[in-house]
């Protein structure tokens, strides 16, 4: 590539074994805080009284984390460098009542969530993952990381039309995954996790668990200059995101902002939940962290004035085999950088000045960056940028990286472009 950063399949690589740890929320979470406890970060209670004290910290709650690093020598108003994702991927999620079945199949009773690719779930070898909430109010992860469903289609023979009008799914009587022969047996799934997890069965009180797909990603193509795995939307940001912020709290006193990781949960169902994006969470940080270096609400006011966050999530790169759908004149690439994705309508959060920023960024690490905007007769997405813009006041870039099959179970995207991003954002953090 010319003026851009070397390739380093090194980070590509470790974005592979990142999806592959991380199947849900909860497990991305351990891991980014695995990663950042490695770089000298430390984990701080939200019911605990904050210090002032410099260096690395991080809060977990549920599947988001909130990770910063306050440099030597600055004061209560100094601003933040935002990078913004989320953890959550469109999958199958077990209901409160999970053992059901038909005709001596035994099976798992699960709702959608997200707006997910329906027909991506058939025929696939899933998993489960989550956690388990125990009578003391701990939670335990749950990996089952072997093939222990399956949502079967039915056969060609028996819907002579598939082919022809296309696959019809509906959601609550063909999604329901198949784990067994015999007789229902209400609690059998949690026994079964709780056997797994090495806990009691009668001490779970609570679950949240969701299916997931145990195929590993895997480089594809004849150069391998291609990846494909599950959960890219939006994990490859929070991987992205969190190498940033180590890389960036090792310039140390060099910085003059304060760099933030903030990857929330639950923003394929519309971010309205305690950890996610439209809940208080950042904001609640961000002010405790001020008040914490003896800052005043004035200070806080003077912070967030000044504070820049980029909003990474992948968007779509041009489809090969459906480029009407697509602006003709806006057609992101695999391999070529980062996206800046715009709508003048308010689904992305960026302006021109935003533009301006982005640009800055990738100029100093050396990225090749690409635009993106939907298709004026195509309904467009949106992200956690616009709601963090307005529920903070805070200055949002809504960018990422162009990918194909998005909201599948197995997506797929340049194999040199999460790390482009990787260093784009390092230079946000770093500027």
């Amino acid at each position: 590539m010319t003026n851009s950063a070397r390739f380093d399949r090194g980070h590509t690589d470790d974005l592979m074994s990142f999806l592959a740890a991380s199947p849900s929320p909860y497990h991305a979470v351990a891991n980014a805080a695995e990663r950042l406890e490695k770089a000298g970060f430390r984990q701080v209670a939200e019911v605990d009284a904050w210090d002032g004290e410099s260096g690395g910290k991080y809060v977990l709650r549920g599947g988001a984390i909130i990770a910063w690093y306050v440099p030597e020598g600055v004061n209560a108003a100094t601003p933040y460098r935002i990078v913004g994702a989320h953890t959550d991927s469109p999958n199958l999620r077990v209901k409160p009542i999970p053992d059901t079945g038909a005709r001596g199949w035994r099976q798992i009773a699960v709702e959608i969530y997200g707006g997910t690719l329906l027909n991506t779930w058939l025929d696939r070898d899933l998993g489960l993952s989550g956690r388990i909430t125990l009578a003391d109010g701990s939670h335990r992860l749950v990996n089952v990381d072997r093939a222990l469903m399956r949502v079967p289609q039915l056969a060609v023979h028996l819907d002579r039309s598939v082919n022809s009008e296309g696959l019809k799914l509906d959601k609550q009587r063909h999604m329901t995954p198949i784990w067994g022969l015999g007789e229902v047996a209400e609690g059998d799934l949690i026994s079964f996790v709780a056997d797994e997890t090495g806990v009691p069965a009668e001490d779970v009180k609570g679950w949240d668990l969701m299916v997931h797909s145990i195929e590993p990603p895997a480089y594809l193509g004849r150069d391998r200059e291609l990846v494909a795995g599950p959960r890219m939307d939006n994990l490859l940001s929070v991987h992205a995101g969190t190498a940033a912020l180590t890389a960036a709290a090792a310039a140390g006193s060099r910085l003059t902002t304060i760099p933030v990781l903030a990857a929330f949960d639950h923003e394929e169902n519309g971010s309205q939940s305690d950890t996610g994006a439209d809940g208080p969470l950042l904001g609640t940080v961000l002010e405790r962290s001020v008040f914490a270096r003896g800052g005043s609400y004035e200070d806080r006011a003077r912070a967030f004035a000044g504070t820049v966050c980029l909003s990474s999530d992948t968007g779509h790169a041009v489809h090969p085999n459906y480029s009407e759908r697509h602006d003709p004149s806006h057609h992101p690439m695999p391999n070529g950088g980062p996206i800046l994705k715009v709508n003048v309508n308010q689904r992305y959060a960026t302006d021109g000045s935003g533009r301006a920023v982005f640009a800055a960024a990738c100029e100093r690490a050396g990225v090749p960056w690409q635009s993106f905007v939907s298709n004026n007769a195509m309904p467009c997405g949106t992200t956690i940028g616009p709601i963090t813009a307005a529920r903070h006041g805070i200055a949002t870039v809504d960018i990422g990286v162009a990918i194909l099959s998005m909201h599948s179970a197995r997506e797929l995207c340049g194999a040199e472009d999460p790390y482009l991003l990787a260093n784009a954002l390092t230079a946000f953090l770093e500027g």
